[in-house]
């Protein structure tokens, strides 16, 4: 993976085209692309009653990606991280002013909103079972680095945020598994969990560990 800062952009080059599974705002799903985005927005950008999904669809097709998965973040992209753990790479942008604990949802003011997303690439050929294993081996670094970034909530530490988002990418393959007891899932385990646990700390270094609360 080779990446691009050219604000509000970070663009992430995964050298060929991949089968890509994510959740991103734009073109969810699994996908082919060699290309996935990240745009960094203010709140001049997102005004009341904009449809965000289709402000990001038209920046997308503006920049000539279109076709191609994309997330938001109100992180300032200098902030990203990028960590190779040998087939897996990790590029994360940690913003935790959103942040919450699973099962427990919270009013989060509008001033206060964050993000993690996450571009994971393996250079591995995977079966699309085993993209959604590999998928929730990267839930679990992400949700262990929170954790142990200390983010205090009234009801406990932080898991995550609102409005996590992460894309997979890899080529097709015979590769059936990718759990916790797998080479590759060791090796997505700790490309995610470094990356993100280093976004984490630097967030916290900014803001302190307390989240702002709703008024």
């Amino acid at each position: 993976m080779s990446i691009t800062l050219t604000a509000p952009w970070l663009v992430a080059d995964l050298g060929r085209t991949r089968r890509v599974l994510s959740f991103a705002p734009h073109r969810p799903g699994f996908q082919s692309a060699r290309h996935v985005l990240m745009r960094q927005v203010r709140d001049a950008d997102l005004t009341p009653g904009l449809d965000a999904l289709a402000w990001l669809g038209a920046e997308m097709a503006g920049r000539g990606h279109g076709g191609d998965p994309g997330m938001m973040t109100s992180r300032a992209l200098r902030h990203h991280q990028l960590v190779r753990t040998g087939p897996a790479t990790c590029l994360a942008t940690v913003g935790l002013g959103n942040a919450e604990r699973v099962g427990r949802r919270r009013a989060v003011p509008a001033a206060g909103y964050g993000t993690i997303n996450l571009i994971l690439l393996l250079e591995a050929g995977l079966t699309e079972p085993a993209m959604i294993e590999a998928l929730t081996i990267a839930v679990q670094a992400r949700t262990l680095a929170v954790l142990e970034a200390g983010i205090e909530l009234p009801g406990g530490l932080a898991t995550g945020t609102g409005t996590d988002c992460i894309a997979l990418a890899c080529d097709p393959g015979p590769t059936a598994f990718a759990g916790l007891h797998t080479e590759l899932g060791e090796a997505i385990g700790r490309a995610v969990h470094g990356a993100v646990l280093a976004g984490a700390r630097d967030w916290v270094a900014a803001h302190g560990n307390r989240p702002p609360a709703a008024p």
